[in-house]
C-alpha cells in the first residue's frame, strides 16, 4: 500500500519524480507500472473555501472506479452529483508511466487545478496516493485537525 509523505519539487515544465517506494508499490502490489493522475476530491476548508490536490490511482484501481461510475446506480448520488464527479475526476484524468528514473510529466491543466508550482508532496493514502502543493497541504492538515473524529468509537475499533 501507499504509505508515507515525500517532499519533492516539480519544475516549470511539470516534471517531477514519483517516489521510489510508490513505484515499488505499483509493481509489487498492483502488478502494473501504469497509473492515472487526476484531480482529488475537494477538501472543504470552511466559509465556501476549498482546496484540492491530485490523486494517483494504480491502473487497476482506476478501471474499477470507472466501472462503478459507468453503472452509477447504488452510489447514492443524484444524476447531477454523478455528472459533477465525472467532470471533476474522470474528464481530466491522464494515464501515465514513470520513465526509468521515475520521472513523470504532470500536464498544465492538472498543475493549475492543484496549484502546483515548485514545492510539492506525495502522500500515501493506502490504495492510492495524493500530490499536494506544500501550501495547500498545510491548509488541509489544519482542517483535518478540525475534522478528526476525536470522540468516535470507531477510533477504538481501529486500534487508534
Amino acid at each position: 500500500m501507499f504509505r508515507g509523505k515525500f517532499e519533492t519539487t516539480i519544475d516549470a515544465k511539470g516534471r517531477t519524480s514519483l517516489p521510489a517506494k510508490f513505484r515499488e508499490v505499483l509493481v509489487d502490489t498492483f502488478d502494473d507500472e501504469r497509473f492515472f493522475i487526476t484531480n482529488s476530491n475537494p477538501v472543504r476548508l470552511g466559509e465556501g473555501v476549498y482546496s484540492s490536490g491530485l490523486v494517483v490511482y494504480p491502473y487497476k484501481e482506476w478501471l474499477a472506479l470507472e466501472e462503478k461510475l459507468m453503472v452509477g446506480t447504488g452510489l447514492g448520488l443524484s444524476s447531477a452529483e454523478l455528472a459533477a464527479v465525472k467532470r471533476r475526476i474522470v474528464a481530466p484524468a491522464i494515464e501515465c508511466v514513470a520513465d526509468k528514473l521515475g520521472r513523470v510529466l504532470v500536464p498544465p491543466h492538472l498543475r493549475k487545478s492543484a496549484l502546483l508550482e515548485r514545492e510539492i508532496l506525495f502522500v500515501g493514502m493506502l490504495n492510492k496516493a495524493e500530490i499536494w502543493s506544500q501550501a495547500e497541504w498545510e491548509k488541509v492538515c489544519r482542517q483535518d485537525e478540525q475534522n478528526f473524529p476525536i470522540d468516535s468509537p470507531v477510533l477504538a475499533e481501529l486500534g487508534l
